[in-house]
């Protein structure tokens, strides 16, 4: 076991693909393979995606009730790689539904703000992280909380990975990132700026705003920050300059479903198998990744030739 990623608020994911989907109107979907039912929430798809790379991981967490033993028990399906330690309480894991249109090019998500969680799991859960790290290389930290818990648990096991000499990897709205670096400052920062634009409280307009922030988080220590950029271009700072990573291909919107995941996982995997990659290379492989998870429908995760392949469409533009 290489990676620990944690998902405090995993969700079972519902994946309906529904050809002309609008509002207000009776949809019958087609066949069954375009309903998807799979374990989800942002650490857990890491994993999946560390996976499909041939690196072992272990997804911790925190889940509830029947919906989360169905989410335990299609995550144990899907990989010999992924081992699971998750800690249980009654109230119920959520569910999260999309609705990709690829007729309209559409995806439409609706998710679940996820249960109470008390002190007792949490301490629980931290005794198991602290054992788990003895043996990991990198921590991933990352997706929404549940209901109880603010950033300051991202942080705390940020620097309970860092005291140990881990690498970390944050990945997370900008209210629980601002919390969390009051405490750790991770290697690697990936915002996650859906619905905000915003990143330490900054609002994110235009180009420059971004290029702004990203260098702002390395002036307080981290290595490498990404920050999405519009649908298919992504800032990227390192302590050597901003550059900016495109594509000329198309990209839908309806396939970017788990992207970001794809970016993070990929970027796990070069970190622990070439140290010595630039940390410029290390986002430019994330990027790849994410790009060749756009090709596919559904949230399944890019093989290691797809990335490769993808590769040889990304573009880098210094900005700084």
């Amino acid at each position: 076991m290489k990676v620990i990623t944690v998902t405090l608020n995993p969700a079972l994911d519902r994946e309906f693909i529904i050809e002309g989907f609008a509002v207000n109107a009776y949809h019958r979907i087609k066949t069954q393979d375009h309903m998807v039912m799979n374990p989800g929430g942002k650490g857990i798809n890491v994993s999946m995606a560390l996976a499909k790379l041939g690196v072992s991981s272990i997804a911790i967490g925190i889940i509830g009730g029947y919906t989360g033993r169905v989410l335990l028990t299609e995550l144990n399906k899907t990989s010999p790689l992924i081992s699971t330690s998750f800690v249980h309480i009654e109230e119920e894991t959520r569910e999260n539904i999309v609705i990709v249109d690829p007729v309209n090019h559409t995806m439409t998500s609706i998710n679940s703000p996820g249960p109470r969680v008390d002190k007792k799991a949490v301490e629980l859960l931290l005794k198991r992280y602290e054992i788990y790290l003895s043996r990991a290389e990198a921590v991933v930290l990352s997706g929404s909380l549940p209901q109880g818990l603010t950033g300051e648990i991202y942080g705390k096991m940020a620097k309970m990975a860092r005291e140990k000499g881990r690498m970390v990897f944050f990945d997370m709205i900008d209210e629980y990132l601002t919390e969390a670096l009051e405490i750790c400052v991770p290697d690697v920062v990936k915002p996650d700026v859906r619905g905000s634009y915003t990143i330490l409280q900054q609002r994110l307009e235009s180009l420059e705003d971004y290029v702004e922030a990203a260098a702002n988080l390395v002036k307080r220590g981290c290595k490498l920050v990404v920050v999405s950029y519009e649908i298919k271009n992504d800032v990227v700072a390192t302590q050597d300059g901003v550059w900016l990573i495109s594509t000329k291909e198309k990209v839908e919107p309806e396939n970017i479903l788990g992207a970001g995941d794809a970016y993070v996982a990929a970027m796990v995997y070069k970190r622990l198998t070439d140290r010595n990659t630039s940390m410029l290379e290390t986002a430019k492989f994330g990027y790849a990744a994410a790009l060749a998870k756009t090709k596919k429908l559904t949230k399944e995760m890019p093989e290691y030739d797809e990335i490769g392949e993808a590769l040889n469409s990304c573009k880098l533009e210094r900005l700084r």
